[in-house]
C-alpha cells in the first residue's frame, strides 16, 4: 500500500510527540526527530499560542556540604524568547507555580530548562542540572540531568496548554504575552552604612514586558558618538576595561539571589507600589511614615532588547558612583538599547500643588517619562511609543511624555525635588550618586573582582 511522504512526516511528527507524553522525559532524540521531519518532508509548521506552567521540582541535590539548596531557573523556547523565574530559599522541593505566556510559537518547538543554584554574593550560579521537552499540550514530569556525567538531578513538574495562533503569526514569532513580572535587586554595597540612608538607593528593578518587537521593530537606538562619557565606554584603546568594569558592575548587582524580590504586576496601582518610598534606621527626620507613600524621586531608565525588559533605579543610587554612565551600567554596556531616559511619579497637577495630608489612594497619579540619556540620546519623536509600550503593559497608567529640554520637564523635576527635600526629610547628597564616608562601592568592588579574575 502506497504512504505519500506527508503521511510519513505526519506519522513520525505524532509518534515523536506521543513518546514525549510520557510520564518521565528522557531523551532529546524524539526533539530532534520532529525538526528532521518536518524539515525533510516540507511540513507546513503551525504556529500556537502557548501557555507553560512552571510548578515546581522535587528532590533537587544539596549544591553544598553544608546548608541546602537556593534553586530557580532559566527558560527557553527555541533559543528566541527567554523566561527567568524566581528564587526560592533553601527548598530541595521548591513550589513556583509561576505562568508564561507566548504567542506564535512553532508546534514544533523545543522548550529547554536549566535549574540553577542561585549563589549569595556570588558572581557565578551553579548549574544543577537541565532537560528539554516539547510544548505539546498536557501535564509533564521531566527528569532533570547533570550536564557532565548525566546523573539525576531531581524532577521537574510543568503543565502546558495551547491554542492556534492568529493568520499573521508568521510576522512576529516568539512573541512574549505575560503575565508582566519584575525582579527587585540589592547592591552588593548595601551593608551597616545603609542604615543611614533610603534602602531605595541601593536598588534596582527588572520589569520583563511585552509588546516591544509590535511597537518599536526593529528600531533601535544607538550609543552616541558625540557624547565624551559614551566615547569612553565604546572606543579607543581603554575603552576595552572600562566596559569591563562595568559588566562586572552589572552582573553584581542584577545577580538572581535569595535577596531578591520578585512579583507579578496586573495594573498601574502595583507600578507605583513599586515606587513606594524605603525606609530608613536613623528616623529622626521622620521619613520612615513615608515608606508605603509613593516617594517624590527621579528615576534612571533602559529599554533593554536582550530580554525585552524595563530596568530602573533613582537617578541618586549610591552604585552609580564613579562609573562612566548610569544608562550604561543599566544595560550592560549594551552599543544600542530600545530606548532610554528618566522619569519621575508625580499627583495630577504636580508636586507644587500636592500634600500629604492627601492620601495618596485619593490623587489620580501620573508618570513623566522622558529622553534624557546622554548615552544614547534617543530620538524625541519615538516618545510617543514609548508610552503606547508602558499603557500597554500596565493597565490604567496615565503616561505623560516630556522631552529633554522642553521647560516643563525641568519644573516638573524641580517640583518633585524640592518636595522630597522639604516634605520628606531626603538629603540633597541623595539626589545624585553618593558614597557615605568609608562606604565600599559597587565601582571599586567590579573592578577589585576584574583583576582578580
Amino acid at each position: 500500500m502506497y504512504t505519500s511522504p506527508l503521511n510519513t512526516a505526519a506519522n513520525l511528527m505524532e509518534n515523536a510527540h506521543h513518546a514525549l507524553r510520557s510520564p518521565k522525559l528522557k531523551s532529546h532524540n524524539h526533539l530532534d526527530a520532529i525538526k528532521l521531519a518536518a524539515i525533510e518532508f516540507g511540513v507546513d509548521t503551525k504556529y500556537v499560542d502557548v501557555v507553560i506552567k512552571f510548578i515546581g521540582a522535587s528532590d533537587l541535590p544539596r549544591v553544598h556540604v553544608i546548608g541546602t539548596t537556593n534553586p530557580w531557573f532559566h527558560a527557553k523556547l527555541d533559543d528566541k524568547v527567554s523566561y527567568t523565574s524566581s528564587v526560592k530559599s533553601n527548598a530541595l522541593s521548591p513550589v513556583w507555580d509561576e505562568t508564561w505566556m507566548v504567542k506564535n510559537v512553532p508546534s514544533t518547538a523545543t522548550l529547554s530548562v536549566v535549574v540553577r543554584e542561585a549563589e549569595t554574593g556570588g558572581l557565578v550560579d551553579i548549574d544543577i542540572g537541565v532537560f528539554q521537552t516539547t510544548i505539546t499540550p498536557g501535564a509533564k514530569e521531566a527528569e532533570i540531568v547533570g550536564k557532565r556525567l548525566g546523573q539525576n538531578k531531581g524532577s521537574f513538574w510543568l503543565n502546558i496548554q495551547s491554542s492556534p495562533s492568529a493568520h499573521d503569526s508568521r510576522s512576529l514569532p516568539y512573541s512574549f504575552d505575560g503575565p508582566i513580572h519584575y525582579s527587585r535587586h540589592d547592591s552588593p554595597t548595601m551593608g551597616v552604612l545603609t542604615n543611614l540612608r533610603d534602602t531605595r538607593l541601593y536598588s534596582t528593578w527588572k520589569i520583563y514586558i511585552k509588546g516591544i518587537p509590535q511597537i518599536f521593530g526593529d528600531t533601535m537606538q544607538r550609543w552616541n558618538h558625540d557624547y565624551k562619557a559614551a566615547q569612553a565606554i565604546f572606543q579607543g584603546p581603554t575603552s576595552i576595561a572600562v566596559r569591563s568594569g562595568i559588566v562586572a558592575g552589572h552582573r553584581m548587582l542584577y545577580a538572581r539571589t535569595v535577596l531578591n524580590g520578585f512579583g507579578v504586576i496586573t495594573n498601574a496601582d502595583d507600578v507605583f507600589k513599586l515606587l513606594y518610598g524605603g525606609s530608613r534606621q536613623s528616623s529622626g527626620d521622620g521619613s520612615r511614615r513615608f515608606a508605603n507613600r509613593i516617594k517624590p524621586a527621579v528615576y534612571t531608565y533602559v529599554i533593554a532588547k536582550e530580554d525585552e525588559t524595563f530596568r530602573f533605579s533613582e537617578t541618586g543610587a549610591a552604585f552609580f558612583v564613579d562609573f562612566a554612565s548610569k544608562h550604561a551600567l543599566h544595560s550592560n554596556c549594551a552599543e544600542s538599547v530600545v530606548y532610554s531616559g528618566e522619569f519621575h511619579p508625580r499627583p495630577e497637577g504636580g508636586w507644587e500643588n500636592f500634600s500629604d495630608c492627601t492620601d495618596d489612594s485619593s490623587v489620580r497619579w501620573e508618570l513623566v517619562i522622558d529622553n534624557d540619556s546622554g548615552t544614547y540620546c534617543p530620538n524625541p519623536d519615538l516618545l510617543a511609543k514609548v508610552a503606547q509600550l508602558l499603557e500597554l503593559n500596565f493597565a490604567g497608567i496615565n503616561v505623560v511624555v516630556l522631552a529633554q529640554g522642553d521647560p516643563e520637564l525641568k519644573k516638573s523635576i524641580d517640583a518633585c525635588r524640592k518636595y522630597a527635600l522639604t516634605k520628606r526629610g531626603v538629603k540633597a547628597t541623595e539626589l545624585e550618586p553618593h558614597a557615605t564616608e568609608g562606604e565600599e562601592t559597587l565601582s571599586g568592588i567590579a573592578f577589585s573582582t576584574r583583576r582578580s579574575m
